[in-house]
C-alpha cells in the first residue's frame, strides 16, 4: 500500500514542502552570509507561501482521491514542523523575532517536539490522536504569522505594520500552541498511566 501512494500527487506536494525548507533559508544566504535584503525576503515569502498552500492541498487531495496512506499521515506533520521550525530559527537569527517574542517562538518549537514525541509513543501502542479543529487554526495562524514576518521590513511600504501584525499573530499562534499542546499531553498521559 505504501509503494502505491509514495509518488501520488498529495505526497509529491508534501515532498515539495520539505524541499522548500532549505530554499527559504537559502534566500537569506545568497551572498554567503545571513542578509535579509528586500529581494531575499520577497523570495523567501513566495517560496513559503507556495509551500503553505501545499499543506492544505495535500490532505484534501489525498482524501477526495482516496490516496490517504500511513506514510502520508506520518510525513505531513513532519514537513509542517520542518518548515515552521526553520523559519522561526531563520527569523530569530536575522533579528526579526527578538526580545520577548523569542518566547513565542520557543513555545511553538517546544510544543512541536513534545507532540512529536507523544505521537511516536502513542503510535507504538496503536493509538491515533486526530488533529483537532483548533490545531488546524493554530497551523493557519503560524503560517500567516511567518508569512508576514518573512516579508517584514521589505513589505512595510506596501503593508504598513506588517511586521507588528506578524508578531501579534505569532503570539496568538503560541497561545493556541499551548492549548492544543495541553490537549495532546492530557491524551498522552492518560494512555501512559493506563
Amino acid at each position: 500500500m505504501m509503494k502505491k501512494h509514495t509518488f501520488s500527487l498529495p505526497n509529491l506536494l508534501t515532498y515539495g514542502r520539505i524541499i522548500a525548507v532549505p530554499l527559504v533559508v537559502l534566500c537569506f544566504f545568497l551572498e554567503g552570509q545571513l542578509k535579509s535584503t528586500n529581494p531575499a525576503r520577497w523570495s523567501a515569502f513566495a517560496i513559503f507561501l507556495a509551500a503553505s498552500v501545499t499543506d492544505f492541498l495535500d490532505g484534501y487531495l489525498a482524501r477526495i482521491w482516496h490516496q490517504t496512506s500511513v506514510f502520508g499521515r506520518m510525513l505531513d506533520p513532519i514537513a509542517d514542523k520542518l518548515l515552521v521550525s526553520a523559519c522561526l530559527l531563520l527569523l530569530a537569527a536575522d533579528g526579526t523575532i527578538a526580545g520577548w517574542t523569542l518566547w513565542a517562538a520557543i513555545t511553538i518549537l517546544c510544543r512541536e517536539i513534545l507532540v512529536s514525541g507523544l505521537r511516536e509513543y502513542l503510535a507504538e501502542i496503536k493509538i491515533s490522536v486526530p488533529v483537532s479543529r483548533l490545531a488546524k487554526w493554530k497551523t493557519i495562524l503560524q503560517f500567516t504569522a511567518l508569512s508576514s514576518l518573512l516579508i517584514g521590513p521589505a513589505g512595510e511600504s506596501f503593508l504598513p505594520h506588517i511586521t507588528l501584525t506578524g508578531l501579534i499573530l505569532l503570539w496568538t499562534a503560541a497561545i493556541l500552541t499551548l492549548i492544543t499542546g495541553w490537549d495532546y499531553f492530557r491524551t498522552g498521559v492518560k494512555h501512559v498511566i493506563n
